[in-house]
């Protein structure tokens, strides 16, 4: 149980933006604590150091502002893991947004316990589904941690009250904060996230504006662009014979989708708070990413351990959803996931054309594929077709037991 003991310091998640400088203030004036506060780099595509200069503004010590650059660490234990599952929420979301939150949590949890904190907070509304993944992965990982999260807890209920309050407390409000935001957005290297007021009423076509992370298919080049992706042990190492690291592979993939507009998703999905919510949602390398690794898959898993996966996969990708990453049924998940990914070795090769992935060959040195056993040719007796018929009758026999029953 949380303690009733008064809040000395506190770790927040801040991304240097108005709603978490309004929280920073608060969490000053509310508990009369020290906050020290954490910018993570996940790719976002934002200048993040600005967020040091504003945190010393308004009292933060310097040795309490941490900005960490996660993006490899993001994506080889967390995108990587998640793609070998080939996960998909409610068969379409690559779960770019909640892949990113255990990590934060987790860095929030290190850092509060360097520092001496006895508080984590975040600025997740209570409507969403972040607190729930914040708040899940801080007690998993520190039990006893008291966590403050500001949306459930102060009065300040719209746009103009924030900027009431950033004004009366001398928090500088960027001049496009000023009017009323069109949609929220949430990006990190593997997606970005864009979700309410235009985009709330799910007939609405998304405007162009929305769209930051792909190109429009209509100004996509008119020629595709043939690429080829290598596997070692499930997960990718190079792009076109280039080896690279996770995150510039995803970097690069990034790239390739963006110009060719591939990865949009309109999607209206359940949130674990029990609504609907209708996002947009741009995930371009993870798009490329997760149509290759189903092709390499086609050659190297079994027919078994392919057909467990898919079954295995809506469930952990639930888990992920709804903020479940550190619990021990995903990690015992993650365990027979990787197992099966010993094999998946080879090279892909695909098509990008106007917002679409064309697999076009894939080859391995591991592969259980066999032209000389499924040839229409002569197949020198690799499979004897006469062997077809007892297979049949047995897969038959329950069948014609009933048809001779109900006839």
């Amino acid at each position: 149980m949380q303690s009733d003991q008064p809040v000395r310091r506190v770790v927040l998640a801040y991304s240097g933006g108005l709603d978490t400088s309004v929280i920073l203030k608060w969490l000053q004036q509310t508990y009369g604590c020290e906050v020290v506060t954490f910018t993570a780099d996940l790719g976002q595509g934002e200048e993040i150091e600005p967020a040091r200069a504003k945190a010393e503004a308004m009292g933060v010590k310097p040795e309490h502002i941490f900005i960490d650059d996660l993006r490899e660490e993001f994506v080889s234990d967390y995108v990587f893991p998640m793609m070998r599952a080939n996960a998909l929420y409610e068969g379409l979301y690559l779960l770019g947004t909640s892949i990113a939150r255990p990590l934060i949590a987790k860095r929030q949890v290190e850092i509060a316990r360097q520092v001496g904190a006895d508080a984590v907070s975040h600025g997740a509304t209570g409507k969403g589904n972040d607190q729930v993944r914040f708040e899940l992965g801080y007690y998993a990982l520190s039990p006893d941690i008291k966590v403050i999260a500001p949306w459930r807890l102060w009065d300040l209920s719209s746009r103009t009250a924030l900027i009431d309050f950033a004004e009366k407390n001398q928090i500088p409000v960027p001049r496009d904060k000023r009017g009323e935001s069109p949609f929220s957005t949430d990006a990190n290297l593997l997606h970005t996230s864009s979700e309410g007021k235009v985009l709330e009423d799910p007939w609405d076509e998304v405007p162009d504006y929305v769209y930051s992370r792909t190109d429009d298919l209509i100004t996509a080049p008119d020629t595709p662009e043939e690429i080829m992706i290598s596997f070692k042990g499930g997960d990718a190492v190079a792009v076109n014979g280039q080896a690279l690291s996770p995150a510039m592979l995803l970097t690069k993939l990034n790239e390739l989708g963006k110009r060719h507009g591939i990865g949009r998703l309109d999607l209206v999905e359940n949130r674990f708070v029990g609504m609907k919510s209708r996002g947009m949602y741009e995930t371009p390398g993870g798009t490329i990413y997760h149509a290759a690794h189903r092709a390499i898959e086609q050659l190297t898993l079994d027919r078994g351990a392919a057909h467990l996966k898919d079954e295995l996969m809506p469930r952990y990708a639930e888990l992920l959803y709804n903020g479940f990453w550190f619990s021990p049924e995903r990690e015992m998940l993650q365990a027979a996931i990787d197992l099966s990914q010993a094999k998946v070795d080879g090279e892909v090769r695909m098509k990008l054309y106007k917002g679409a992935t064309h697999i076009t060959g894939r080859r391995s040195a591991n592969s259980l594929y066999s032209e000389k056993v499924v040839t229409f040719e002569d197949d020198a007796g690799a499979y004897d077709q006469r062997d077809a018929e007892g297979f049949i009758k047995l897969n038959a026999l329950r069948l014609r037991l009933l048809g001779r029953r109900d006839r």
